[in-house]
C-alpha cells in the first residue's frame, strides 16, 4: 500500500509517496510547472529523448534485477526519431521498470523514484530542481523528527508501566516447555514467536479474536528490538544446521537474557 504526502515547490503542490519503503515523487505535478494544461504531453516529450532513455536504462540496470535490457535497447535505437513516442505505461510494461510508477484515479499520476524525478525536474528547469530537492529534504527531515518523537513517546509509556512488578513479570518471556521444543513449526516466524511470546501467531489470534492485526503489532519497542536481533541470530543458526527444536530453546534463552537487560530485570533463570 502506497502512502502519499505533499510538498510545495514555488507554489506548486507536488505529491510524494512511499511504496515498499522507496520514495517516489509525482512527475505529473512537476510537469505542470511547464504546461499546466497537458502535463502528460510534457512527460511524453521528455521520454522520447535519447538522453532520457539512456538515463532510465542505466538507472534500471543498477537497481532493478528484472529489468528487460532487450526492450530497452529497442527503445534506445528509436529514441530521437520523429515518429518515436513513449509513454510511462509502455516503458513500464515493456521493460519491467520499477523507477517509474503510473497510478490512476483522482490523486494518481506518474510517479518516479527520486533520482529520476530530480533528473526530470532538471529538464524542466534547473532552478525548479534545486527548490524541489530542498523541499524534499525538508520533508524527510520532518519525517525523521516524527519518528524520533514517536519512539520517545513509546519509550516514555513503557518506562511508566514497567515500574510495577505485575507488569514487569509479563515483559520477560516465559521459558519454552519441552513440548513446545519438540513441535515442528511450519513457519520460522512462529519459532521466533514462541521463543519470544510463548505462542504461535495462530494461537494468539485464537486467544485474542477481538484484536486486529497480529501478535507483533502489540509488541513493545523492546520486544521488537529483541525480535530483530533474534531474526539475525536464527539465520546464523539455520546456516550452522542446528535443528529447529534446539534453535527454539537457544532463541528463548536469548530472548529472556536480552529482555532482562532491556527491562532491568535479571531475576529469571535461563533454561539449562
Amino acid at each position: 500500500m502506497a502512502k502519499k504526502n505533499e510538498i510545495i515547490v514555488k507554489d506548486v503542490v507536488i505529491k510524494t509517496m512511499k511504496k515498499d519503503g522507496i520514495d517516489y515523487i509525482c512527475i505529473t505535478d512537476i510537469a505542470r510547472q511547464k504546461n499546466a494544461v497537458d502535463p502528460n504531453g510534457v512527460i511524453g516529450n521528455w521520454m522520447r529523448n535519447r538522453n532520457t532513455i539512456e538515463f532510465l536504462g542505466i538507472w534500471e540496470t543498477l537497481h532493478n534485477p528484472i529489468f528487460n535490457p532487450l526492450e530497452f535497447e529497442g527503445f534506445r535505437k528509436e529514441a530521437g526519431l520523429n515518429a518515436f513516442t513513449l509513454s510511462p505505461t509502455r516503458w513500464i510494461e515493456a521493460t519491467n521498470a520499477i523507477g517509474i510508477v503510473s497510478q490512476a484515479g483522482r490523486y494518481g499520476g506518474t510517479f518516479a523514484q527520486t533520482d529520476i524525478a530530480f533528473e526530470f525536474a532538471s529538464w524542466i528547469s534547473v532552478e525548479f530542481r534545486l527548490y524541489l530537492v530542498m523541499e524534499f529534504q525538508r520533508l524527510k527531515a520532518k519525517e525523521q523528527e516524527l519518528i524520533g518523537w514517536t519512539a520517545k513517546r513509546e519509550l516514555s509509556k513503557i518506562n511508566y508501566h514497567i515500574h510495577t512488578d505485575a507488569i514487569k513479570r509479563h515483559l520477560i518471556p516465559e521459558e519454552v516447555t519441552k513440548e513446545q521444543a519438540n513441535i515442528i513449526y511450519a513457519e520460522e516466524a512462529d519459532v521466533l514467536n514462541v521463543a519470544m511470546f510463548g505462542m504461535t501467531a495462530k494461537q494468539w489470534r485464537e486467544a485474542n479474536p477481538e484484536l486486529k492485526g497480529n501478535i507483533r503489532d502489540y509488541a513493545t519497542i523492546n520486544e521488537l528490538i529483541c525480535l530483530s536481533n533474534m531474526e539475525n541470530i536464527n539465520a546464523v543458526l539455520i546456516d550452522d544446521g542446528m535443528p529447529q527444536g534446539e534453535r527454539l530453546v537457544k532463541l528463548n534463552q536469548i530472548a529472556i537474557q536480552q529482555m532482562q537487560l532491556l527491562e532491568g530485570n535479571s531475576n529469571r533463570e535461563l533454561m539449562k
